[in-house]
């Protein structure tokens, strides 16, 4: 998910979107962890997203004050 894409979404928005990628390391992790993963780099892109959610969402929380 590219920045771009982040900062068109609401705050609603985000707050789900980080839930879901929550859902989705964890399920990545647990999978991983029983067998190995085609491609392990999917976890670090989905870490990556989840920092990116947030960051825009603490900049929101920022600039509202």
């Amino acid at each position: 998910m590219k920045n771009s894409e982040i900062k068109q979404l609401t705050t609603k928005e985000i707050l789900e979107k980080i839930g879901d990628e929550k859902n989705t390391l964890n399920r990545l992790k647990m999978s991983h962890a029983v067998s190995p993963l085609e491609n392990p780099n999917k976890i670090t892109d989905v870490k990556r997203d989840i920092a990116r959610l947030k960051t825009e969402l603490r900049s929101r929380e920022l600039s509202e004050n």
